[in-house]
């Protein structure tokens, strides 16, 4: 089975985050995707932003970021 084509247009985005590991899950029932930049992620803090992302932190160190409606906002 040939797999179908993906475009890599959002591996520069990827090189720009602060972890040279990344770590998705996807909720298809809830359309949130999840990203960790370390596991466990043990944030003590999270702010949503304009952009409506969920931003992680421990202490000052970004360490996750959740990303809801995630196909709604980025579709194929």
């Amino acid at each position: 089975m040939e797999a179908p084509p993906i475009d890599l247009r959002f591996v520069s985005e990827l090189l720009r985050l602060p972890s040279d590991h990344v770590w998705s899950d996807y909720d298809e029932d809830a359309d949130v995707l999840y990203l960790s930049f370390e596991k466990p992620q043990c944030a003590n803090d999270s702010m949503m932003e304009e952009d409506g992302n969920i931003y992680h932190y421990r202490d000052r160190q970004l360490v996750g970021i959740t990303v809801p409606n995630a196909r709604a906002r980025f579709p194929k």
